[in-house]
């Protein structure tokens, strides 16, 4: 990442600049989302880029989802050059891609840009001396055509399946590859539990970074499947009783180059200030679950079983709980902790500034309840049982997490009060449009009996 203001941007831009020279580039796609995560796209020039580096170019903001009214709808789209890849599957007429940066008119940056909220979450984390990694297993599901309304998996294979024939497996390959030509370091890919169900797995690094890699890993799986006439989406849950597509994210917080999460002294080798950063994201859980599971179709993932984790625990072994510590062998590099309830749909800019500022808030806090770790299966517990216990389940729909969202006073400081409106009425304006819709179950099941 390379902001406005680095003294290392001038020399990153001319390195730049002379690469679009050496391989005769034509155009640049200028990229970056909207509110909900949805990659938003317009090509210029290539001749241009000198001039748009130093001053941006604008564009109508207000047809941008969570980018304000018409009355303010100018914006500036400022390239960052460290994000500058030329595009794998453009061989013939070579295109290139970077991410921008959102500004306002007169040279301010835009409050409601999802990559300035996490750049602001980052900047609080490195003035405390800290720098967050994280690194999410991103599932997603190919489906093929079968009619103009209708979608099905593009392969009746299960977990860890492998065919070297399969056109999926090639598809896995060609991702992989295209991800390597974009500078993403690619540690594992595979066919997940579901039919049509896959899984990607790239190398940690600081959170812009791997909300940038995530954002393009997105726009590689659609390519990709689009070559071979399928579709290639990170909904959560497109058909019923079978697992959704969720989005591990695996947080370590890092200081002077040591891991903060590890102690050789513990009896597990896990720091109090992990433990605290585990606190700090189940106390706020449920007021960022709008954020983390932000579609209404994610709440059809978000129940028991299927692996989706629905209830506010932690532990070592099992994957019930809503974060998990998993097993480093010790290797002081290594520690960390995994929230299992986001899911790949999601702004991941916005996913994780939320959980880095969760996680730092246990950290800074005197007064944070540590949980007890269990490795019990929630799953089985009885209603009485998890009262005992104080296990909380998430909530149980998009319309009640938002209100949570609503009332917490902690995400509005971490959105920014513009921000923090943008998303609230966008995701109701989205769930609005889910719950007046009759689906076919209803009929199915009330129209005769009713």
């Amino acid at each position: 990442m390379i902001e406005k203001n680095d003294p290392k941007r001038k020399e990153k831009c001319d390195e730049v600049i002379e690469k679009i020279k050496e391989e005769d580039i034509k155009f640049i796609y200028l990229q970056f989302t909207d509110i909900h995560g949805i990659i938003k796209s317009f090509e210029i020039n290539a001749k241009r880029i000198e001039e748009i580096f130093e001053l941006g170019e604008n564009f109508d903001g207000s047809s941008i989802t969570g980018y304000g009214a018409i009355e303010e709808s100018d914006k500036v789209a400022l390239p960052d050059p460290s994000t500058f890849y030329l595009l794998p599957w453009r061989k013939q007429n070579k295109v290139a891609r970077v991410i921008c940066d959102i500004y306002k008119p007169d040279g301010e940056r835009y409050e409601g840009d999802p990559r300035g909220i996490l750049q602001r979450a980052v900047k609080k984390a490195k003035e405390l001396g800290y720098s967050y990694f994280c690194a999410p297993e991103m599932e997603f599901f190919i489906l093929t055509p079968d009619t103009e309304q209708a979608v099905k998996p593009s392969d009746m294979r299960g977990y860890f399946d492998y065919d070297p024939y399969d056109i999926s497996e090639m598809i896995r390959y060609r991702i992989a590859e295209y991800c390597d030509a974009m500078g993403i370091s690619v540690e594992c890919v595979h066919h997940e539990v579901a039919f049509g169900q896959h899984e990607i797995d790239f190398r940690y690094d600081e959170a812009i970074n791997t909300a940038d890699n995530t954002i393009t890993i997105k726009a590689i799986v659609k390519t990709v499947s689009a070559q071979h006439n399928l579709i290639g989406t990170f909904m959560p849950k497109p058909f019923e009783g079978i697992n959704g597509s969720g989005m591990h994210v695996h947080q370590s917080l890092w200081k002077n180059g040591d891991n903060m999460f590890y102690d050789e002294n513990d009896i597990d080798n896990i720091s109090l200030l992990m433990k605290k950063w585990i606190a700090g994201q189940l106390k706020h859980a449920i007021s960022m679950c709008a954020v983390l599971s932000s579609w209404p179709n994610s709440y059809k993932r978000l129940v028991p079983g299927y692996e989706a984790p629905v209830y506010l625990a932690w532990g070592f072994r099992n994957r019930s709980p809503l974060i998990r510590v998993p097993d480093f062998h010790g290797r002081p590099n290594a520690a960390r902790c995994e929230i299992r309830c986001p899911d790949p749909a999601g702004n991941p800019y916005l996913q994780f500034a939320v959980l880095l500022s969760a996680g730092l808030d246990g950290v800074l806090s005197n007064e944070i309840e540590l949980y007890e770790p269990t490795d019990r299966n929630v799953y089985h517990l009885t209603s009485k049982e998890m009262e005992k216990e104080g296990i909380i389940a998430l909530p149980g729909s998009l319309r009640r997490a938002l209100d949570e969202f609503k009332e917490s006073e902690f995400m509005k400081e971490v959105f920014g009060e513009l921000a923090f409106k943008n998303y609230y009425y966008a995701k109701l304006e989205e769930y609005d449009k889910y719950r007046v819709v009759v689906s076919e179950w209803e009929r199915d099941r009330y129209i005769t009996r009713l």
